[in-house]
């Protein structure tokens, strides 16, 4: 029997998550989930995600033929994108902290307003009520209607229908009621956990384990079941152990299959929230160095950049990317974990990513 190791796992993660690239919609069932971010260095991060598995894709289109697909902003370990179907695994959705009777009121009256109006801008709403301000998130000060609007989508009391240069634009939603009875509650946890493991596979037993706990942010009605789900891992999914850490992936997986090809000489700039990435433990385990996203540390103590994107490179991921673009013309900063490497087949490579980040980026367009 081939011997499941860490080399084995690093070419299982990279070639079920690089499918040959296809429709948008598809990439999305295909994905389950999208992480958004609303940065733009040089593109968000949705797009950066995206650009690797749609083809043709270019930075902005989700955005612009988002009203169009069967696809829905929403939680889940994070905010995002998700197919629409998914949403009757999230809703209803019971929040964790309850309104008091003067934000519900306030609630019933924006829902009222926005089921009479249609599709509303927030500003329509502020035009509309005398709501004030509230504490931001992350200090500050923040419009009470943004805010109420927020937590009225987290509800599920309103959808995204579209964005108007970035800005939500709401419209009222009713979701199906679900079977509460315990089985139909493990149920959906089930599938949601199935989701994630799907998405960030393989994943060692820690990382599960915190991902468990960041559904809680997308289903915090689940969180007891998520747990039972949890207990019975090695009986739902693939696992072995690797140098005596638990390993997890789909049960219809093999991580030793012939069919993990990985193209030697491709090379790909990857978001800070790509599903390759997005697990720091993961990362670290299967590259052998810790990367780290700095978009929010201070300059001065940032040791690889603004938005460093990690440059996979065949196998291995060997160093990373600050990209922007100036008069049209994409400017590269590289930082590389070894030396930079010299060949010529890495040079086609780089020159081949970054004709392909321009193309994504529209730089090449007339």
């Amino acid at each position: 029997m081939p011997v499941i190791d860490h080399d084995a796992l690093r070419r299982h993660a990279i070639a079920r998550t690089f499918f040959k690239p296809t429709t948008l919609l598809r990439a999305i069932q295909r994905l389950g989930f999208v992480q958004a971010d609303p940065i733009r260095a040089p593109a968000r991060a949705q797009d950066l995600i995206l650009m690797h598995r749609v083809k043709d894709y270019r930075a902005g289109q989700l955005e612009s033929r988002y009203a169009r697909l069967a696809v829905e902003e929403d939680c889940l370990v994070n905010y995002g994108f998700l197919p629409r179907e998914t949403l009757a695994l999230l809703h209803p959705r019971v929040a964790r902290r309850a309104w008091d009777d003067a934000m519900n009121s306030r609630a019933a009256e924006v829902l009222d307003f926005v089921r009479a109006r249609g599709r509303t801008h927030p500003q329509h709403v502020q035009a509309a009520f005398s709501h004030g301000r509230v504490e931001g998130y992350w200090g500050g000060e923040l419009n009470a209607s943004t805010h109420l609007l927020d937590g009225m989508h987290y509800r599920g009391l309103l959808r995204v229908a579209r964005r108007d240069s970035g800005t939500r634009v709401y419209e009222a939603i009713d979701h199906l009621p679900q079977d509460d009875s315990p089985e139909a509650r493990r149920a959906r946890a089930a599938a949601l956990l199935d989701m994630i493991v799907a998405l960030y596979a393989p994943l060692p037993a820690p990382s599960l384990g915190y991902l468990t706990s960041l559904l809680g942010y997308g289903a915090p009605h689940l969180k007891v079941e998520a747990r039972q789900v949890l207990k019975d891992a090695k009986a739902r999914w693939g696992h072995a152990k690797v140098d005596g850490e638990l390993w997890y992936w789909p049960a219809d997986e093999t991580p030793t299959s012939r069919a993990h090809r990985v193209a030697p000489d491709r090379l790909r700039f990857l978001a800070p929230f790509d599903p390759l990435v997005w697990d720091r433990r993961r990362f670290e385990r299967l590259w052998g160095w810790a990367y780290r996203f700095e978009a929010y540390t201070p300059a001065a103590r940032r040791t690889m950049g603004h938005y460093a994107l990690p440059m996979l490179w065949g196998e291995q991921v060997i160093g990373w990317a600050n990209l922007k673009v100036e008069a049209g013309t994409l400017i590269p900063d590289l930082g590389f974990i070894d030396k930079r490497p010299r060949d010529a087949a890495f040079r086609l490579a780089l020159d081949e990513a970054y004709h392909d980040m321009g193309s994504f980026l529209g730089l090449h367009e007339a």
